[in-house]
């Protein structure tokens, strides 16, 4: 099928252009009014032309897919009236023409105030025209442009639309755009209901067929956007959006361009009405919530009950709103890392790994909520005010201290002190034994919860006191690779790796310590630093050590998640281990990052932004985290709230490449390619994931028709992957299919698959957006069966 717009050949069963975007016809017809405007070509109809030889021109209203709008004189009836004139070409089309004689038929058989009148349906030297009541007044999209509506108002005329709704579905007819641009209010304040171009007649055939999709994209249902078949509540579904958009000023969802606007549509909500406006009564935000309901069963069964809540809202009962139900924050903590006191300055991972197994420990207690370590650790040796601290990382307390290590001989210093006022709520000096490291970090955890006043629930107690080995040389080379690990790097993991496997020979029931060496070999496979096939069955030998020496080890569960979703693909077993690893440890800010992820593969897409925003509250200052949250933005369709995440990701770290590449998706979901590219050529030798950046910048060249480029960056990633073991195979896949190579693709798509490339978790949610070609050909179907994403 060739594009109407760019002209490049897509499969027959696309809906949208592989190379621009643009929505694409079927079978050769027109597209009219699928889900842009067109503007028709029709012969000009000066001021006082005569028309049909009883109608006078008094000039041009308007213009929309389906016609050019007249206002003009009934010579006989001497009255104003609408002339809807179908243009020329289109009168061609057996389809347009057909749906235009719809439109008039559906209207004139309804009788009702608030929906705009219809004299006659005629054809006049080939051309045809409606006549209709002419509405003296302005759009109710050119009300909302001065502001959002009083509630009142808003109400007044919600009740007026659903009445003319009520009226056009009793007599079995769907409107299917209902929209501010389509509702006339006249100088009286009366609403009318216009334009039936796409309305249907429940006793008529169906022009449509179900996988084309119709209407204004950014007012349709999600069963309209997917172009299933629809009945009267999708009406309900756009009525929501309208009494949203009067409310708010704004529609309820964005989107740069039609795809954006359908995965908002499909997977997410709207910014709730109480956080938007505090004056919006309690009544009107539940009709909105019923009519915006993803599935058409929850929403209204019909427009007479949507009235009778309408009506009944009681507009001095007000919603509340997050401030209005303001809590009492919960106690909050962040341990920096303690400060190397001694005289060879060769403690520095002792201090920050007491500093993290207390974090670690904390974070268990549901009642207390503990900055997780990155953002306590990034204002290391900034000489911060206590206050300051406590500002940037939103806590109420802080624990700092020091470490001094002479042989065996340990002296370690603690000081909680209040942000407030910088007193000291607690402090202690410990002098003793190395052996003695186990009983200090419990003294000094129950010193902080009872200072902070914090209620432990059952079973807590015995979880901080915890040990996971007596063993104090084991737990210092614990230590280390807790330090290492931190900094992640192929040499880093290397000598991480090294110091868990020196402790486990120290205490070979060191189950921490093998929990350790599951997630370097982890980290290694999914960050492509190795090739996920080697690491990937490493780290589940060492994970189930870990769980066979201690069952209710959570980081070990956090390990199980992250293998089941990332490498054994069990999506089950991964959302179980998600489960128990946050119960166990309710403040683990990575398992609730690695969750929001999760939560994209299995397209619960509110809930993913939910978890990241948690682990954002956990660990303010993770650098990691604020990528994952563009990533995750932009591929719920909110590419704008992406872009503000990169903005803030740059001021956590300038060099973080994987926030340059999912803002460069960003802008591509936008359709700003020049600025797409830009930001992936930035971020390019930042990002280490081989092949990522090339794979996009490439379908960006395509877009961008210089297919030359595009095909020079193909050939050159096969090559390199010759010396490049874990150069990514999907992402050449991706690249090939969107050139129409699509045996090539399939073939490195089967790569991937054996590989483990941890692209394939997503292709199901990203196919659509990027991967049209690949998502039309029936082999696709097979990949996502096998993978159990055929969901």
């Amino acid at each position: 099928m060739k594009c109407p717009r760019c002209e490049s050949d897509n499969p027959e069963t696309s809906r949208f252009c592989g190379n621009c975007a643009a929505a694409l016809g079927r079978d050769g017809q027109d597209l009219i009014v699928f889900t842009k405007t067109l503007v028709p070509q029709v012969q000009a109809l000066g001021q006082g032309i005569p028309f049909a030889n009883k109608y006078r021109i008094s000039g041009e209203i308007g213009r929309g897919g389906m016609g050019v709008v007249y206002k003009a004189e009934d010579v006989n009836l001497k009255r104003p009236v609408a002339l809807k004139l179908l243009p020329f070409e289109l009168s061609q089309s057996p389809e347009a023409k057909e749906r235009f004689i719809r439109e008039a038929q559906a209207a004139a058989c309804l009788d009702h105030p608030n929906i705009c009148t219809v004299y006659e349906v005629e054809e006049r030297d080939g051309q045809m025209y409606i006549a209709m009541a002419y509405i003296d007044g302005k759009s109710l999209k050119e009300r909302i442009t001065r502001g959002p509506l009083k509630a009142d108002e808003a109400q007044d005329i919600a009740i007026q639309v659903a009445e003319g709704l009520n009226e056009a579905h009793q007599k079995g007819i769907i409107h299917r755009d209902i929209k501010p641009a389509n509702i006339m209010l006249t100088s009286h304040g009366q609403a009318k209901i216009m334009d039936f171009g796409l309305a249907r007649l429940e006793s008529a055939g169906d022009l449509t067929r179900p996988d084309v999709v119709m209407g204004t994209v950014a007012y349709m249902s999600p069963e309209q956007a997917l172009g299933k078949k629809v009945d009267h509540r999708t009406d309900i579904w756009s009525f929501g959006c309208l009494l949203y958009e009067m409310l708010a000023g704004r529609r309820p969802f964005q989107g740069g361009h039609e795809q954006a606007f359908f995965q908002a549509i499909v997977h997410t909500d709207p910014e709730p009405m109480a956080v938007l406006r505090r004056d919006i009564p309690a009544g009107l935000v539940r009709v909105l919530d019923r009519c915006l309901q993803k599935n058409p069963l929850d929403r209204y069964p019909d427009a007479a009950a949507l009235i009778r809540d309408l009506k009944s809202a009681n507009l001095d009962v007000i919603a509340s709103t997050p401030s209005a139900a303001r809590r009492e924050k919960p106690p909050s903590i962040a341990v920096l890392p303690f400060t190397d006191m001694s005289s060879d300055k060769d403690q520095e991972y002792f201090g920050e790994g007491i500093a993290e197994e207390l974090i670690n420990a904390l974070a268990h207690i549901q009642g207390l909520r503990v900055v997780a370590r990155t953002s306590g650790f990034a204002l290391k040796g900034l000489n911060l005010d206590i206050r300051e601290i406590g500002r940037r990382l939103d806590v109420k307390a802080v624990l700092e201290g020091s470490v001094r290590k002479a042989g065996n001989r340990l002296r370690v210093t603690a000081q909680l002190i209040n942000v407030d006022d910088g007193f000291h709520l607690w402090s202690e000096r410990f002098d003793r034994e190395m052996a003695d490291i186990f009983a200090i970090q419990d003294e000094i955890t129950s010193s902080i919860v009872e200072s902070l006043k914090v209620k432990l629930l059952a079973g807590e107690e015995t979880v901080l006191k915890k040990r996971s080995t007596n063993d104090p040389e084991a737990y210092n080379l614990y230590l280390k690779g807790l330090y290492f690990f931190a900094r992640p790097s192929p040499e880093s993991y290397s000598m991480a790796l090294d110091s868990f496997q020196a402790a486990i020979a120290k205490d070979p029931n060191f189950a921490l310590a093998y929990a350790g060496m599951a997630n370097v070999f982890g980290g290694l496979g999914v960050l492509n630093l190795a090739p996920p096939a080697e690491m990937f069955p490493k780290a589940k030998a060492a994970l189930q050590k870990a769980l066979s020496l201690d069952e209710d080890l959570a980081e070990a569960h956090a390990v199980a998640a992250f293998l089941a979703f990332w490498y054994e693909w069990d999506w089950d077993a991964a959302g179980r281990s998600f489960d128990r690893a946050l119960s166990l440890n309710p403040g683990d800010a990575m398992s609730h990052g690695q969750r929001g992820l999760f939560c994209l593969n299995r397209k619960k897409f509110d809930e993913a932004i939910r978890e990241i925003k948690k682990a954002l509250e956990l660990d303010p200052l993770m650098p990691i985290y604020y990528a994952w949250s563009v990533c995750l933005h932009w591929s719920v369709g909110k590419p704008d709230e992406a872009l503000e995440e990169f903005a803030r990701a740059l001021e956590i770290d300038p060099n973080l490449g994987l926030a340059y590449f999912h803002a460069g998706m960003a802008y591509t979901l936008k359709g700003l390619l020049d600025e797409a590219l830009e930001t992936l050529e930035k971020g390019k030798k930042l990002v280490v994931f081989p092949g990522w950046v090339e794979t996009n910048i490439g379908q960006i060249y395509l877009r961008k028709g210089e297919r030359e480029k595009a095909e020079l960056i193909l050939e050159e990633m096969i090559e390199n992957r010759k010396k490049i073991k874990n150069l990514s195979a999907a992402g050449i896949a991706w690249l090939a299919g969107e050139l129409g190579k699509l045996d090539l693709a399939f073939e490195f798509l089967d790569k991937a698959y054996e590989e483990r490339d941890s692209l394939m978790a997503y292709i199901h949610v990203y196919a659509e957006l990027f991967s049209l070609k690949i998502s039309a050909d029936p082999r696709f179907k097979g990949i996502l069966a096998k993978m159990k994403l055929d969901f």
